[in-house]
């Protein structure tokens, strides 16, 4: 009996111990950069993972419960369907953030609530497609608006505007391990009944709009360069920052529209090769793995690259894997694309959103966002559209891919280059 008891403690020990390790990085994650910041990753957390468990509720509603022609025209649909809320949000809320700078916060507790609400309603609508579109679509506007709002108040949140690049990548890997840890709770969900996950997001959503109410006032934050500390630039150097920044918006929305491209390609080349489950599922897996390992090194490239080389080596990346897919394609290729697709993309959109909350006056960066995501949704839409709607051998689709990763990153280095002989001059 005390051998049992002795092991019983020692067990009891390492349970506590593994817990306490757990919790510390917990904090260390969390509460790496101050308060606010803390409260912000906690709302964009619970945010993902009811994004999660939302995508867990409707899965195999537009592509795998229909035969492939009618599947296409509903991926068509869907893709109009994504698109659209940026043809509703990009002139409203460019106006309403410009008026109101300080709106950012008030913005994500109502998006937030407002997808808790949908969240709801789909979960008694599942069955009539009149109804669902249309709360899809709502639930795509919040889901924008909480982004964008997300992505301004991030400088605010910030004890000091420094090293946004590896701020913007940690909230993202929180996402990752945030929408991971939930999808086992989904499946499961899921298995009772696809309204059950649903439900299930409303709290997430919820929650989220609570954890939001503690952030910082956006007019009240600390002090930043931006805020009149910086010096005061002359004429051509402001010129060049701001053609910069355009230069690289353009060359991230086509690492964009290429993931769009790639990532619809090979959903239909393996549907119509007959692909089980768990094939999509490694291609999704895949990509969520490039994505989080760009969470990784993007703060490493901060520390010793500008925002503009990054992403000039994610089009290279994704060049360099679409023509090698090209030559062996397969399960195992496709996933070696699906990843470094994931990657090219997480490190091209950190490094803008970077450059992008370095160099634009707090008051103008919700517009600018705004400006910014809509192109990003357009091009990712322009690239799926392409497969959804002509049918191409997948060597073709890669080896077009891979042309035109090169020619962005061609032009872009091109227009930095001139636009840097232009300043010296």
């Amino acid at each position: 009996m005390s051998d049992t008891s002795h092991q019983n403690h020692s067990h009891d020990g390492l349970a506590r111990r593994t817990a306490d390790a757990a919790r510390r990085r917990v904090e260390a994650l969390f509460g790496r950069h101050g308060p606010a910041f803390r409260q912000l990753a906690v709302g964009w957390s619970t945010h993902v993972a009811g994004d999660t468990l939302v995508a867990i509720g409707l899965a195999g509603t537009l592509f795998f419960s229909v035969p492939s022609g009618e599947a296409r025209g509903n991926v068509a649909l869907y893709l109009a369907l994504t698109l659209a809320p940026f043809a509703v949000i990009a002139p409203v809320l460019g106006g309403i953030f410009t008026r109101f700078p300080g709106v950012y916060r008030a913005a994500m507790v109502l998006a937030a609530l407002f997808r808790a609400v949908i969240a709801v309603a789909m979960a008694f609508t599942l069955d009539s497609t009149l109804i669902l579109y249309p709360l899809a679509f709502g639930m795509l506007v919040f889901s924008r608006l909480y982004g964008i709002g997300k992505a301004s108040m991030l400088p605010v949140a910030l004890p000091a505007p420094v090293a946004l690049v590896g701020a913007n990548a940690l909230l993202a890997r929180i996402g990752i391990y945030a929408g991971a840890l939930v999808v086992p709770l989904g499946a499961l969900a899921a298995r009772i009944d696809p309204s059950v996950a649903l439900l299930l997001s409303a709290g997430f959503f919820a929650f989220c709009a609570f954890a939001s109410l503690g952030l910082p006032d956006p007019r009240g934050g600390p002090p930043s360069p931006e805020d009149g500390l910086r010096p005061i630039e002359h004429p051509d150097a402001t010129a060049f920052r701001g053609r910069s920044l355009r230069l690289s918006r353009l060359a991230t929305a086509g690492v964009r529209l290429i993931n769009g491209f790639l990532l619809f390609m090979l959903a239909f080349e393996f549907r119509d090769a007959d692909a089980g489950v768990f094939d999509f599922g490694a291609l999704i897996a895949a990509g969520g793995a490039g994505y989080g390992i760009a969470s990784l090194v993007s703060p490493w490239l901060e520390r010793h690259l500008r925002e503009e080389p990054m992403v000039v080596g994610a089009l290279a990346v994704e060049a360099a894997a679409a023509f090698t897919a090209g030559q062996f394609f397969g399960l195992p290729a496709a996933a070696a694309l699906s990843a470094s697709a994931g990657l090219a993309w997480g490190t091209a959109k950190f490094a803008f959103d970077g450059l992008l909350q370095s160099r634009v006056e707090p008051a103008r960066r919700g517009t600018a966002f705004t400006r910014s995501e809509t192109l990003f949704q357009l091009a990712w839409v322009v690239g799926a559209i392409i497969p959804v709607t002509i049918d191409m051998p997948a060597e073709v689709g890669l080896a077009m891919a891979g042309v035109a990763a090169l020619a962005a990153q061609t032009l872009f280095v091109a227009g930095l280059l001139v636009e840097r002989d232009v300043k010296d001059l």
